[in-house]
């Protein structure tokens, strides 16, 4: 189950969250992160990790209440 999502990171999308992400990896690889800077760009990566994870576990979920509806109805 996805850990807690801090209030405010769920107003942003899915999108926007894995661009971040992307953003904050390829600085750390490339060495443009100062030490000083770098927990707090490794703390932010985690939150946009579980911001990722919670909107998948949400669209899985609804998937298979779907798939779930239909197939009950296909049974009746």
């Amino acid at each position: 189950m996805a850990e807690e999502v801090k209030e405010g990171e769920e107003q942003l999308r899915y999108a926007e969250a894995l661009k971040e992400l992307e953003t904050i990896l390829k600085a750390i690889e490339q060495d443009e992160v100062d030490l000083d800077d770098l927990g707090d760009h490794v703390e932010r990566a985690a939150q946009l990790i579980q911001v990722c994870r919670a909107k998948i576990e949400r669209a899985e979920m609804q998937v298979k209440r779907i798939v779930d509806s239909l197939e009950k109805d296909e049974g009746e």
